[in-house]
């Protein structure tokens, strides 16, 4: 349980400094660097959780005996 908040809390952070990241980038008319920085977050945060999913996915096959 205590791993799962931890996601939670590290998908918010990387959500806040790639929000903060954008918006300076975007108000020192680098918005190309701004879409940059925002494709990264997520490619990051897609990442973590794709990894999330591989575990469950898992656990369910070791529950329920497949394979």
């Amino acid at each position: 349980m205590g791993a799962n908040i931890d996601l939670i809390f590290k998908i918010a952070g990387i959500g806040i400094l790639v929000a903060v990241a954008h918006m300076v980038l975007k108000n020192s008319e680098k918005e190309d660097y701004g879409f940059a920085v925002t494709l990264t977050g997520i490619a990051v945060v897609l990442i973590m959780v794709i990894q999330m999913l591989g575990t469950l996915f898992d656990e369910v096959k070791s529950v329920f005996k497949l394979f």
